[in-house]
């Protein structure tokens, strides 16, 4: 389970542990006597096979008769992959807080000691109380120093900060104590403290630019159905991946060779990989989603300065068709980085242009293993929370049919999501079991602008394989 611990305040994650369970092991067979091949949905003509993509098992053998497979299964040598744990060996923050300005540590610490009395606990909550005011006027009081005067961005975030700073705190606070009771926190040893954090980034092959590649290839006959068999080495034209659905409906992973490089597909999946303007096969696909998580590239200064991935105007993500994705009620989540504009566009404009009803706000929490944050609370650079933002599409459902849906609980607000980040930028921790006490147990659940893909799950993006290279995995021992 990916969920260590569930209270009242939110979810305590272990981001690893949901990787590492869907499965990435590989059958050393060209296919399993119980298994269907892996399928491409496809609006292409059939295309001379070329070497630019391939999904394969690893050995290319002779598929026995069923009844022999079935005797042979036992024998059948598997190969087991496991996302690589130094990317989540996060030890200390990646800025330091002046003492003064660490009252969290000193109650997150608390969690793996004995916990104080009742009256400490009452002191500490008030003397955390008149903290939190005191840092956010010092906050307020340097930064008009420094600065001569706060910008509106500046002034709304601060605002904005100000109102949240409480519920980060305590519900972190009481998490984190949870965690370090069941030892999944821990203080860090010396020789961690002095540790560097793994990041290993440029990997694979530029999938953004194959993307934009695509769109100079020739224009194909869209009433011509094909379903292409993708095993035992059988090639995956370059039209093909970039235009349709690719599935792994087997049981095992499977290995994608794309212009040189590999990638782990886990079982149950499906993906597309195109930008935005080549959605289309995301809607011949015909299936309607009853959770869809979004982590559109938002626009921000460092993103520009960087030029660490392209980014979308708010125009250009208003024309993402989620009515045409969306089951009734779908429920949709929206990522949302720490300013303020794209904050109140999500709740002002794109939702209610999606006829998406905004119920919830949500923080994703990042702290170290040893429960502190990876930056200050109350830092002016960069701050130790995300936002999401939770909502339900809106319209009219035929009544028999919400007589015979499964209730779910209503969206609660102001909850937490706390994890350790991966190293690796931009790799959000997982949401699937999180949502599923809040969505129908038969759910179809669809990711956009995913960079990496989950068993049961659809997903979308221009990076959709970018974390299922295999160098961010490594294996264990071969057994039978």
């Amino acid at each position: 389970m990916s969920v260590v611990h569930r209270l009242s305040a939110g979810w305590l994650l272990d981001h690893l542990s949901f990787i590492n369970k869907a499965g990435y092991q590989l059958c050393h067979s060209s296919q399993h006597p119980d298994e269907a091949p892996i399928t491409s949905t496809s609006s292409v003509n059939p295309v001379v096979p070329s070497c630019f993509a391939s999904i394969s098992s690893p050995v290319d053998v002779p598929v026995p008769e069923l009844g022999a497979a079935v005797e042979r299964a036992a024998e059948i040598p598997h190969t087991q992959y496991v996302f690589r744990d130094g990317f989540f060996q996060v030890f200390k923050p990646h800025i330091v807080a002046f003492p003064q300005k660490k009252p969290q540590q000193r109650n997150l610490e608390a969690g793996h000691t004995e916990l104080k009395d009742s009256t400490n606990g009452a002191e500490q909550e008030g003397g955390a109380r008149s903290s939190d005011a005191d840092s956010v006027a010092n906050l307020r009081k340097t930064r008009k120093r420094k600065h001569s005067g706060l910008n509106q961005g500046e002034l709304d975030a601060l605002e904005y900060h100000t109102k949240i700073r409480g519920l980060i705190w305590e519900g972190s606070t009481s998490i984190v104590q949870e965690g370090f009771k069941s030892g999944f926190l821990q203080s860090i040893s010396a020789q961690q403290s002095c540790s560097k954090n793994v990041v290993m980034e440029h990997i694979g092959c530029g999938l953004a630019e194959l993307c934009e590649m695509a769109k100079q290839f020739p224009s194909v006959n869209e009433n011509a159905h094909q379903i292409v068999q993708m095993i035992a080495e059988v090639t995956i034209p370059e039209q093909d991946l970039l235009s349709c659905v690719t599935e792994n409906m087997t049981s095992y992973a499977k290995i994608l060779n794309l212009m040189g490089q590999k990638y782990l597909v886990p079982p149950k999946s499906s993906f597309l990989l195109s930008d935005i303007s080549c959605m289309q096969p995301l809607l011949d696909y015909k299936k309607k989603y009853d959770a869809i998580v979004i982590d559109p590239p938002w626009a921000n200064k460092s993103v520009k300065r960087s030029n660490r991935y392209s980014y979308l105007s708010p125009w250009q993500i208003k024309q993402i068709p989620i009515s045409a994705l969306a089951a009734p009620n779908c429920l949709v989540v929206t990522w949302v980085t720490n300013r303020q504009k794209h904050l109140r566009f999500v709740k002002d404009e794109l939702y209610p242009h999606w006829s998406v009803k905004t119920l919830a706000e949500w923080h994703w929490v990042k702290i170290t293993r040893s429960g502190e944050f990876i930056f200050p609370l109350d830092s002016s650079h960069k701050k130790p929370y995300e936002v999401l933002v939770l909502g339900r599409v809106q319209g009219n459902v035929d009544l028999s049919l919400r007589k015979s849906e499964v209730e779910v609980p209503p969206i609660p607000d102001h909850k937490l999501i706390v994890s350790v980040p991966c190293t690796l930028h931009s790799h959000k921790p997982p949401l699937a079991e999180v949502l599923t006490e809040f969505i129908k147990p038969d759910m179809e659940c669809l990711e956009l602008f995913a960079r990496s893909l989950q068993p049961g799950w659809t997903s979308w993006g221009n990076e959709v394989l970018k974390f299922q290279h295999i160098d961010y995995f490594t294996t264990l021992q071969s057994e039978n």
